[in-house]
């Protein structure tokens, strides 16, 4: 569904800014799970990692996929984003699966943000409280959960992976205080991690059908409020 979402605003992009051909940068982008995609569409993509490893995998994948020549990876991250990139210099900007990792993600998204053109697209990408409060709660974890729902970072102890999640006011704001204007908000796997993996693999058209209530549920705001993720999409003020 992010998928989806990002590759129409990419052709938007595309009728906006007269041009087939994108420059878009990747924040955190690792091995280009979404890079090699966007560079088959043909636009050129701008790796920032902090990892080298994920950079050199990267390389070899987008080799693989025949995008080398439209794929950069450069080792950085997105505090110090413009001294590994140029301000201004791109027409979308991904930032998925960073905010809940960096000391500071207000700096942070101002930054993705400021590497955009103006009327650039920006693509947020986030792990969603709500998702992780029902998680722990249907595991039989009660306190795990009560401690993420009253926790400002929204943790569930000590032992958690995650440093931090978000609701969907707060990433709403956070883009709004970065400069760029909200466009659409979506809820991702609000179902797929609660439903037993036997029975999506062994019910006929289960699969597809969870596919379908996904994206059913994904723009509505009681269903976002127990999403895994959050996806924001923005738009760069001019």
């Amino acid at each position: 569904m992010v998928w989806e979402v990002l590759e129409a605003a990419l052709d938007r992009r595309v009728k906006t800014a007269g041009t087939a051909v994108l420059d878009v940068l990747d924040t955190g982008g690792g091995t280009g799970n979404f890079a090699v995609p966007v560079a088959r569409l043909g636009h050129r993509v701008t790796v920032v990692d902090p990892s080298p490893n994920a950079l050199f995998a990267l390389e070899r994948r987008a080799a693989e996929a025949g995008v080398a020549d439209r794929v950069r990876g450069v080792q950085g991250d997105i505090h110090g984003l413009f001294e590994v990139v140029g301000r201004g210099g791109f027409d979308a900007v991904l930032c998925h699966g960073v905010l809940e990792y960096v000391d500071d993600p207000a700096e942070g998204l101002r930054n993705a943000v400021d590497a955009l053109r103006p009327a650039g697209a920006l693509s947020l990408l986030a792990a969603g409280l709500g998702g992780a409060v029902l998680a722990r709660a249907l595991a039989g974890h009660f306190a795990e959960a009560r401690q993420a729902l009253t926790d400002p970072a929204g943790r569930w102890g000590a032992g958690d992976p995650v440093p931090r999640r978000f609701t969907a006011d707060q990433l709403t704001d956070l883009v709004g205080d970065a400069g760029a204007a909200v466009e659409a908000v979506h809820g991702v796997r609000v179902f797929s991690d609660l439903v037993p993996g036997g029975l999506v693999d062994t019910q006929p058209g289960a699969l597809d059908a969870l596919l379908r209530l996904e994206e059913a549920a994904a723009e509505l705001p009681a269903f976002q409020s127990v999403a895994t993720q959050l996806h924001v999409l923005g738009e760069k003020r001019s």
